[in-house]
């Protein structure tokens, strides 16, 4: 394998590549960190450093780096075929997954729409949502063509993701290019948007979801929602029946609920699928992430029968769902896809997370100790830890301070890679990590934040 130069290929970096969700005139003054490879939990970089995963590289690692049986199944699809169009025609892998699919996720969802990421996923499920209504009993709903989402939600990048967004941080100087959307308030219990106690509140937030049903469901496609968890926003957790209440107002006023799993699926917070938690059927559910164990890029958007039926018709009716990528249904990317449920079911994820999960609790309760710790959320293997300048007021820190990026750095110097959102540092453990490694994480973690809040 050729190999080059480390100090030249940092130099490569700062020159030729520009980084996603990064300021670049500040990353181009630090020492970049540069992955040669991985081995389970841990990323090795060019000088041969090792480093805890400790954020699953951006959520997605499930197995492991590495893992024999994912470079297994890849390789032997390479030797068969790597690529083949879906557009009129099938391929084996992308047939295997999608039954697979259909038969792991919510009942009722029997359809499945590949594409590459998790924002086209979203894109495509708001595309149907949006055309299912069009083409319903000869368009009788056409007046149907909104869509509610939360505030502070995060669902993609492209323009139709980012106009169900709710950051205005990422997605505010993009307004004049979105389509109008309907907001309603976050769970955000620590920063509750309606000023309220969560222990008496009765989810208020709810009630004004109702509230904007009620009065707009005549008009609104579908709601969107990242089932228990606003990842980007900071790893809000919903509180318990929240879910199952949005679910029974959906079907009440006749909207259509989207599940994004983008983030929260396979694994994550303990259950296969976030739904599961509170018994919730989506109409359609958003996969990606962790869908390939990691490997390679590959999404789907599952659907009810109900919805494929309003696409059908004969060629001059001009029902047909217009969409598609050239990647569609990729046979390395569903192969390896394949191998990683088999490994959830040989292995017996998610059941095993149990005991891990109750490590990060017990864990994370020694943070309490630190007295820039305004909040920590956990769902399963899912944790946010909000710093705050000052406990008492939950006043943040000011941006320039760089708390939260501080602290990642702090961090990768002991040892361990993760992100932060913002103040809020993020923790998302590959699901296999031993409890060794888990321990660890906690301890560089709490180690970095008492460095650079001074405690």
């Amino acid at each position: 394998m050729q190999t080059f130069d480390p100090v030249l290929l940092e130099q490569w970096d700062r020159q030729y590549v520009w980084h996603p969700f990064t300021q670049m005139q500040q990353y181009v003054q630090e020492k970049p960190l540069i992955i040669a490879r991985g081995e389970g939990s841990y990323l090795i970089d060019v000088e041969g450093n090792r480093y805890l995963d400790g954020v699953s590289s951006l959520w997605v690692t499930v197995h492991g780096h590495c893992h024999p049986a994912l470079n297994r199944a890849i390789k032997e699809q390479l030797d068969l075929i790597a690529h083949s169009t879906l557009l009129g025609l099938a391929n084996v892998p992308s047939i295997l997954l999608a039954k697979k699919l259909v038969e792991i996720t919510p009942s009722g969802l029997n359809k499945v729409f590949y594409s590459d990421a998790g924002a086209t996923a979203v894109e495509i499920a708001l595309k149907m949502a949006f055309q299912y209504w069009q083409q319903k009993e000869g368009g009788r709903h056409h007046s149907k063509t909104k869509f509610i989402s939360l505030a502070e939600a995060y669902h993609g990048d492209t323009i139709g993701s980012v106009s169900v967004g709710g950051m205005s941080l990422f997605h505010g100087i993009f307004r004049p290019l979105l389509f109008q959307c309907l907001h309603a308030p976050a769970p955000y219990c620590y920063r509750c948007p309606l000023e309220l106690e969560k222990d008496g509140c009765g989810m208020a937030c709810v009630d004004r979801l109702e509230e904007l049903m009620g009065k707009h469901h005549g008009e609104v496609a579908a709601l969107i929602i990242e089932p228990l968890v606003q990842g980007a926003a900071g790893m809000i957790t919903a509180p318990a029946g929240y879910l199952r209440r949005v679910r029974e107002l959906c079907t009440r006023y006749n909207i259509l609920l989207i599940a994004d799993e983008v983030a929260v699926g396979f694994g994550r917070t303990g259950r296969l699928f976030a739904c599961e938690h509170e018994g919730v059927s989506p109409d359609l559910m958003c996969l990606a992430k962790g869908i390939t164990g990691g490997y390679l890029p590959l999404a789907a958007t599952l659907t009810t029968d109900e919805i494929y039926s309003a696409f059908l018709g004969k060629p001059e009716e001009c029902r047909t769902f217009y969409h598609g990528h050239t990647y569609t249904g990729n046979p390395v990317a569903c192969a390896a896809a394949l191998a990683s449920m088999e490994l959830f079911e040989q292995e017996g994820l998610p059941g095993t997370l149990q005991p891990k999960i109750e490590l990060l609790r017990r864990g994370l309760e020694s943070f309490w100790q630190l007295p820039h710790v305004g909040d920590i959320r956990q769902r399963g293997m899912m944790v946010g830890i909000e710093l705050v300048a000052d406990r008492e007021t939950k006043k943040s820190y000011p941006v320039q301070e760089q708390v939260g990026h501080r602290v990642i750095l702090e961090a990768r110097r002991r040892g361990l890679i993760i992100r932060p959102l913002g103040d809020v540092i993020v923790l998302m453990p590959i699901l296999t990590m031993s409890e060794g490694e888990l321990n660890n994480v906690l301890e560089i973690t709490f180690e970095s934040i008492a460095a650079v809040t001074g405690h």
